[in-house]
């Protein structure tokens, strides 16, 4: 549920990348949403078969913003350019390329929409508490050597 909530938190960033998981439990809260929304809609009689209900509608038109911008994410996530999102325009051959894009890993290390999400220890890492106390309870390498003074010159007074 905290990806469906990080959708709309981060719903105007389009810079930056998004995790598989993130996008995909958004894509599973999403239709589920929808699905209740419509059943919603049919008991009150605000639907039918063809169309969406009042319910469904408005929730359709809330979340797409954020919706583009999550999937807008994850192409950064794979090292693509957010404009691959309008190859969706191609009917069928768009939607199956915009599709093997969401399903793919992402792109190892940082690139040039920011660092991995997986590799961070931030709040989109699953064992980012962990990682961050193991890291503490390290002992901590003596890097540093002590400066050496500077020599004192010496005059030749004879």
């Amino acid at each position: 549920m905290n990806h469906y909530k990080n959708a709309f938190k981060k719903y105007a960033d389009f810079r930056t990348r998004a995790r598989r998981s993130e996008y995909w439990y958004f894509a599973l809260f999403n239709a589920l949403f929808i699905l209740l929304l419509s059943l919603l809609d049919t008991v009150l009689g605000f639907g039918n078969d063809d169309t969406l209900g009042v319910f469904a509608a408005l929730y359709s038109l809330v979340v797409v913003i954020p919706s583009i911008a999550l999937f807008v994410r994850r192409l950064h996530d794979i090292g693509k350019s957010g404009w691959w999102f309008f190859i969706a325009i191609i009917p069928f051959i768009g939607a199956l390329i915009l599709f093997l894009f969401a399903i793919r890993d992402s792109q190892p290390g940082a690139n040039e929409y920011g660092p991995n999400p997986k590799e961070s220890n931030g709040s989109n890492s699953v064992n980012g508490a962990a990682d961050s106390i193991q890291a503490s309870t390290l002992p901590l390498e003596n890097n540093f050597t002590r400066p050496t003074p500077p020599s004192t010159p010496t005059s030749n007074l004879s």
